[in-house]
């Protein structure tokens, strides 16, 4: 029966993650899909919620079969087949450890997005710097900028 509910828990898991993937391609910054930025916004947000939920799913799933198993290791009086906690149970708590925290940052991206908006910044052009190995003709060199560059100024 446990086995039934971790397998439940797993394809649950694995089928919210794929929806989360798709919101939370709908819901980033760089796609034409999804409308404006407040709505891309929430979102994402969505998808974070779904990945939480899934990384729930799976963390819940691997820590009954880890219990499960943990409990009949240690159970003096069980006699069949003992299994021990294996490498497919640390990569799933991982994973689930990664789809929780990915779907935070997902839900943290409408914060940021509705505290300041995107300000656009100006070019103020790029100083000019005399070059070490540019010659003096004038036996003075002049110490004021140039007013004017033209092609001719760089050549």
């Amino acid at each position: 029966g446990y086995i039934q509910a971790c397998r439940g828990l797993m394809i649950s898991a694995v089928c919210l993650g794929f929806f989360g993937a798709i919101f939370g391609l709908v819901g980033m910054k760089c796609t034409k899909v999804g409308g404006s930025d407040q709505t891309k916004a929430k979102i994402a947000c969505l998808a974070g919620l779904i990945f939480i939920l899934s990384g729930l799913c799976s963390m819940t799933s691997c820590s009954l079969y880890a219990n499960r198993i943990t409990s009949e290791f240690f159970d003096p009086s069980f006699v069949a087949q003992k299994y021990e906690l294996g490498a497919a149970l640390f990569i799933g708590w991982a994973g689930a450890s990664l789809c929780i925290i990915g779907g935070s940052i997902f839900c943290f991206s409408i914060a940021e997005n509705s505290n300041s908006p995107r300000r656009g910044y100006a070019y103020n052009g790029a100083t000019s710097v005399m070059s070490s190995h540019t010659k003096v003709h004038n036996s003075v060199p002049d110490k004021t900028p140039p007013k004017h560059f033209d092609k001719n100024a760089y050549v």
